[in-house]
């Protein structure tokens, strides 16, 4: 952890006290928060990563049925700075179109890894029903603690049936973090850490036996790798999606399968205030 992060955290104890918040309590948002990573636009940096326009796709690789969304170069990030075994070097792709007339699910194809050297080519996709989201490039970029939001915290913490006084403990715990977390510009991407969603925590969602395809006797399993799942990126669509009202998405990965290169089982989240 750095020293900016782990002055958060103390300043967070502090004012958590100061709330006569349980040092139990307070102790366990801090053990489950996670490292992130944010991008932004603006700075003088080196890129980081690029946003809209056309990707750059190995020779022969497959078009992916989705818009191009983003390209981060691995190699920019802080050393150490998820807790995901990423690759140390080339781009992660991600690609998302901007359907919420469902949950979410696994896509195949919503992220693909270039390793570093690989010939690309910038390839145009083609789909009737959306223009390249705007070219951007973003070369501002930080790294700290990312905290649970309150309900998944609640849900985490106390079981499916939370009581109302554990919610209400969980947002004043939240309130306390945001209070000492200081000013950040407006993130566009997010690699690791926790997700930040207006509507369903698709890190929760993606753990349920339904969403994974199980049946009930592969539920206990299934309960036991639950918390192999991870967030691997969050996009801000901003204002390039007029059709979305604060849209986010999200890709989530198990861990495992991010270790093994198995970006086929990404699973894909779109949602909006």
């Amino acid at each position: 952890m750095t020293d900016a992060s782990m002055d958060r955290v103390n300043r967070f104890r502090a004012e958590a006290a100061s709330r006569d918040l349980p040092s139990e309590e307070v102790e366990e948002w801090i053990r489950v928060a996670r490292p992130a990573v944010y991008m932004a636009e603006g700075g003088d940096g080196p890129l980081v990563a690029r946003v809209g326009g056309d990707p750059l796709l190995p020779h022969g690789a497959p078009k992916p049925s989705e818009p191009f969304v983003a390209s981060v170069d691995l190699a920019a990030l802080p050393p150490g700075a998820t807790s995901l075994p990423l690759p140390a070097d080339g781009h992660l792709l991600f690609f998302s179109g901007t359907d919420v007339g469902g949950i979410g699910g696994q896509v195949s194809d919503a992220v693909l890894y270039v390793p570093a050297g690989a010939p690309t080519t910038s390839s145009p996709l083609e789909h009737s029903w959306r223009e390249p989201y705007r070219s951007r490039e973003l070369r501002t970029v930080w790294h700290q603690p990312s905290a649970q939001m309150p309900e998944s915290f609640a849900l985490d913490r106390w079981g499916d049936f939370p009581e109302d006084e554990q919610f209400e403990l969980a947002d004043e715990l939240s309130d306390a973090w945001a209070h000492v977390g200081g000013y950040r510009p407006s993130w566009v991407l997010q690699i690791g850490g926790h997700p930040v969603s207006p509507q369903n925590d698709p890190v929760h969602y993606a753990r349920t036996p339904e969403e994974a395809g199980l049946g009930e006797q592969d539920g206990t399993a299934h309960a036991e790798g639950a918390g192999d799942w991870a967030l691997l990126a969050t996009w801000r669509c901003g204002d390039d999606v007029t059709e979305l009202d604060s849209g986010v998405a999200h890709w989530v990965i198990r861990h495992r399968d991010l270790a093994a290169r198995r970006f086929d089982r990404v699973h894909r989240y779109v949602e909006m205030a």
